[in-house]
């Protein structure tokens, strides 16, 4: 399992909120954790964090995780105080009333909580339907427009209060696994790297922005990276709870590795390589065909750079996605970090990705 250095970072970056387009505090942890075995770190106008070593090498692998999290932001306080707000990414309106969250403004953060009617209020006919984000506000424990505006912002960005819980099995819980999971999972790959010395393969561990958004920090780092082959790190649906149709959706289980895909998103001889990789070294993993044929992670704009990059991606199974309670298997995080570290230690800069 991992080192005390790895867990600690795991949990700080955890425990700090990046809502999509408001990433800087978690590219701080991120970076500071890379500098320790990167010969290179920097950010990028984006917000990008990169991490890199063997930068002159010929061949050059890119590694991708999202920091970026689903969140808000402040759209109008009344003169009560209270706070109305928009969804920044996908947000499941159902989960949201009585969650506690936390405002980020220039000055530090501010607790609050989104309110609703009390259930014994609500007219019979009204108590089964969702309320919509417009009708949900914030209360941050003032009475007044004035005050509240002493503390927050217009523009404020806001998100879930985070947590970090560890359950039986090695089952973690948090709200924003989605996807600092596959971030510290590229860090860790690439500091297992550093220790190996390569020689003709330069990595690129890259924590990317606004993914919830629509992949746009993957897009840029990649362009300005050029990678031969680009691997992204993300969370993939797990199927093992009672209320998911495995026959549309596919079997996925917390535990049993991390999950390979099959679609247009991976080319197809990285993918055996990756998979012979696995069985070689009895490595765990799961087979996915996707319910979609394309896109939905870094990996669909990173293989669409300047002429194609050799791409693939890897998913830890994820319970309650979206959600302020996600939940992964480390055991399965452990196995991703193994499987990229043996795969790129075996590449050579003659390898050929183009199918045939």
């Amino acid at each position: 399992m991992f080192t005390k250095q790895s867990k600690d970072f795991l949990k700080k970056l955890l425990m700090t909120s990046s809502p999509s387009g408001f990433e800087y505090y978690a590219g701080r942890v991120y970076r500071e954790y890379l500098g320790s075995f990167c010969d290179k770190v920097f950010t990028d106008i984006m917000g990008n964090s990169f991490g890199i070593i063997n930068e002159d090498a010929p061949f050059k692998v890119m590694l991708a995780g999202h920091y970026d999290e689903i969140g808000f932001q402040i759209v109008h306080i009344c003169d009560n105080g209270f706070i109305y707000f928009r969804s920044v990414g996908g947000i499941d309106k159902i989960t949201l009333p009585g969650t506690e969250v936390e405002v980020l403004t220039e000055n530090g953060k501010i607790s609050g909580v989104i309110g609703k009617k009390p259930i014994h209020l609500v007219e019979q006919k009204d108590r089964d339907k969702s309320i919509e984000i417009k009708d949900l506000w914030i209360d941050i424990g003032v009475s007044d427009k004035k005050t509240a505006e002493e503390l927050v912002s217009i523009g404020d960005p806001i998100a879930f209060k985070p947590n970090y819980t560890l359950l039986r099995n090695d089952r973690l819980v948090s709200k924003s696994l989605d996807d600092k999971i596959g971030a510290f999972i590229a860090a860790e790959v690439i500091k297992s790297l550093s220790a190996k010395k390569l020689k003709n393969i330069g990595v690129y561990c890259v924590g990317t922005v606004q993914e919830e958004l629509g992949l746009r920090g993957a897009q840029t780092a990649a362009f300005s990276i050029h990678p031969n082959v680009g691997i992204a790190i993300d969370v993939g649906f797990a199927t093992d709870t009672p209320d998911i149709n495995v026959k549309q959706y596919g079997v996925a289980k917390l535990g049993k590795g991390p999950i390979l895909h099959r679609n247009a998103d991976n080319n197809i001889v990285l993918g055996k390589l990756l998979r012979s990789t696995a069985k070689e070294n009895k490595i765990e993993y799961q087979e996915d065909a996707g319910f979609r044929a394309s896109g939905g992670t870094d990996t669909a704009v990173i293989q669409l750079t300047k002429s194609g990059v050799a791409t693939a991606l890897i998913s830890i199974p994820n319970r309650y996605m979206h959600t302020q309670v996600e939940m992964v298997d480390l055991n399965d995080v452990e196995n991703a970090v193994k499987l990229l570290t043996e795969t790129i230690s075996t590449l050579q800069i003659e390898q050929n990705f183009i199918p045939e």
